[in-house]
C-alpha cells in the first residue's frame, strides 16, 4: 500500500491517493481532480473508489468530477443523506481495494456524519495501518463541534466519546492522514506537521490529554476562532453535489467599456486580487480587494455575497484562471470576467478610479495622538485578545460587513492588520459603505509594535 498526499495551501487542505497493486482509492478529493488521475495513469492503476469523511465545510469536494472521469464509486457516510448516487457507508461497514481493507467507523463530532476510515495491508498482517480522519483528529488538534447552531456540547461529547472509544484503540503505530493541518479553520492549534501517528498524538495532543468529559466540552466549546460564512454553503452544496468543473466556462476577457457596463449590472461584484499596495494606488470604486498572494480562499469565501457574477482584476493575466480555480474550491461558480489590461488599461480610458492612502506607523500614530483619526484593529479575536492596542477600536476585519453601521463615514478611519492586507479588504467594505476617509497602516501591526507604539 502506498499513500501519496495532496496539499491545497490557503485552505490547509489534505487529500490523498491510496495504491494498491491495480487499483487505488481517492480521499477528500479537492475539486481540480486532474492530478490524481494523471499520477494513478503514471502508476498504472485504475481509481475504482472515491472516499469522502464528511460533508467538508471549507471546500467544494471532486467527487462527482472524479467519478465521472475515472468511472470510480463514492463512498459516503449514509448519515450524510447525499442526493446523489454513491455507496452509504456506516460503522464496521468493510470494502475492499487489491489487499488494502478500508474499515468504516463513525466518528460524529466535527459534523453529525462524520467517518474515519481505518486501512490494513493485508499483504503483511491483519494490524490497522493508515486512519484517514477527515476532521476527526489533526496533527496537535481535534475537529471543532461547534459549527452546528444548539449543537456544540452534544457533539463535543460525541467527539470526546469518539476519541476515546474509536480512534485510541487503534495501535500506536497506526499512521494518522487528516483532511487539514495548518491554516485550516477546522481546528485552532493544528501544527505544521502533516501526517502523525496514534501515538504520537496520544502523547502530545492537547485535546487527546483532557480525560475528563467536562473539561473536554468546555476546551472544544470555548474560544473557538469565528467560522466563515462559505463552511454552511460548502457543506450543503458537497451534499446535493457540485456542479461539474468542466460544465464551468472560464472567464471571458473584457475590455475597460465592457467591464464597466458589466460593472453597473445588478448582482455583479468586481472582485481585485492585487496585493494592498497595489489597490493602494488605484482601483475600480466598488472593488473587494482580497490579495491572492494571501488565503484568498478562506478570505473570499468568508466574505464574498453568494449566487452573484465575479469580475476579476489581477495584476497579471496569468492570475486569472488561479482565482478562478480558488474561486470554485469555495463555492463560487459565476465566475464570468476579467479586465483585459488590468487597471493600467482602465486608467487610459480615463474611467472612474479611487485610492486609498497608506500610512507609516509615525503618521498614523500622530494622526491618532491628536485625535485626528481613530485606529480600528481588525485583527481576529484571538490575535486581538493577545497582543491587545489599548487606543485601537477592536472589530474583526470581516465582522466590519455589518459592523460598519457602528462607525461615522465623517470620521477618518485607519485600519491595522498584522501586516496590511486583510485591512485593505477592510478598507474596501468601508469605501462600498460610503466612508471616503480611510487609510492603512503600512506593515500593519508589525509595523507598529517595531515603531514603539504597543506595550
Amino acid at each position: 500500500m502506498i499513500v501519496r498526499q495532496y496539499f491545497v495551501s490557503g485552505i490547509a487542505q489534505s487529500s490523498y491517493l491510496v495504491i494498491g497493486d491495480k487499483s487505488c482509492a481517492v480521499i477528500d478529493p479537492s475539486r481540480d481532480v486532474d492530478r490524481y488521475i494523471r499520477d494513478a495513469r503514471k502508476m498504472g492503476v485504475s481509481i475504482t473508489h472515491i472516499f469522502e469523511t464528511h460533508l467538508h465545510a471549507d471546500f467544494i469536494s471532486g467527487h462527482l468530477d472524479l467519478a465521472k472521469a475515472a468511472g470510480a464509486e463514492i463512498v459516503a457516510p449514509k448519515a450524510a443523506g447525499c442526493s446523489y448516487p454513491h455507496i452509504p457507508v456506516a460503522e464496521g461497514d468493510e470494502i475492499g481495494i487489491d489487499d488494502i481493507q478500508f474499515r468504516v467507523i463513525e466518528t460524529a463530532g466535527h459534523t453529525p456524519e462524520h467517518c474515519c476510515y481505518v486501512a490494513t495491508d493485508t499483504s503483511r498482517g491483519d494490524t490497522p495501518v493508515a486512519l484517514f480522519s477527515g476532521d476527526m483528529l489533526f496533527v496537535g488538534d481535534v475537529g471543532r463541534p461547534d459549527l452546528f447552531p444548539g449543537r456544540a456540547k452534544e457533539l463535543a461529547t460525541r467527539l470526546f466519546e469518539n476519541l476515546h472509544t474509536k480512534i485510541l484503540a487503534l495501535p500506536d503505530e497506526c499512521e494518522v492522514y487528516p483532511a487539514h493541518g495548518k491554516g485550516s479553520l477546522c481546528g485552532r492549534a493544528m501544527t505544521a506537521k502533516r501526517s502523525t501517528t496514534i501515538g504520537y498524538e496520544r502523547k502530545y495532543n492537547y485535546a487527546l490529554q483532557i480525560h475528563d468529559r467536562d473539561a473536554f466540552i468546555h476546551a472544544l466549546t470555548s474560544g473557538m476562532p469565528a467560522a466563515p460564512d462559505h463552511f454552511t454553503r460548502c457543506s450543503a452544496i458537497n451534499q446535493r453535489g457540485p456542479q461539474l468543473m468542466q460544465s464551468l466556462d472560464p472567464p471571458v476577457p473584457l475590455g475597460p467599456e465592457q467591464f464597466q457596463e458589466r460593472v453597473d449590472k445588478k448582482d455583479t461584484v468586481v472582485l481585485d486580487v492585487r496585493g494592498y499596495p497595489c489597490f493602494s494606488g488605484v482601483h475600480i470604486p466598488g472593488a473587494w480587494n482580497i490579495d491572492l498572494a494571501g488565503n484568498f480562499a478562506t478570505q473570499a469565501g468568508w466574505v464574498l455575497p453568494q449566487d452573484q457574477d465575479i469580475l476579476i482584476i489581477a495584476g497579471h493575466e496569468q492570475d486569472v484562471p488561479e482565482a478562478t480555480l480558488q474561486l470554485h474550491r469555495v463555492g463560487f461558480d459565476h465566475v464570468v470576467g476579467f479586465l483585459n489590461g488590468g487597471m493600467p488599461a482602465w486608467a487610459i480610458q480615463s474611467l472612474p478610479v479611487a485610492r486609498v492612502p497608506v500610512m507609516s506607523a509615525d503618521e498614523a500614530h500622530t494622526l491618532v495622538s491628536a485625535g485626528k483619526a481613530i485606529l480600528i484593529d481588525v485583527r481576529s479575536s484571538e490575535e486581538q485578545q493577545a497582543t491587545p492596542v489599548e487606543h485601537a477600536v477592536p472589530i474583526p476585519w470581516h465582522d466590519l460587513r455589518t459592523r460598519h453601521k457602528e462607525l461615522d463615514p465623517a470620521t477618518h478611519y485607519i485600519l491595522m492588520c498584522r501586516g496590511g492586507s486583510r485591512a485593505s479588504i477592510a478598507v474596501s467594505i468601508l469605501q462600498m459603505h460610503g466612508f471616503s476617509l480611510v487609510s492603512n497602516l503600512a506593515g500593519g501591526f508589525e509595523a507598529y509594535r517595531r515603531a514603539g507604539f504597543v506595550p
